[in-house]
């Protein structure tokens, strides 16, 4: 799986870096992802979780 939150979906988003000079190149903005141990039906599994789901305590840690 790639990096992306497996509880709301959220990844990456697109934006640039704009210089001074106002050149402008692509940049990522990379969600802030943990990968954690939870406990899934019964099974304990590690998945990549965002912050804001850890912090809405949307994910029971294992």
């Amino acid at each position: 799986m790639g990096k992306k939150c497996e509880i709301c979906g959220k990844s990456y988003q697109m934006g640039a870096n704009v210089s001074h000079a106002h050149n402008v190149s692509k940049k990522k903005f990379k969600a802030n992802l943990h990968r954690v141990k939870v406990n899934m039906n019964g099974t304990v599994k590690h998945i990549y979780v965002c912050s804001k789901c850890l912090k809405a305590n949307k994910v029971v840690k294992a």
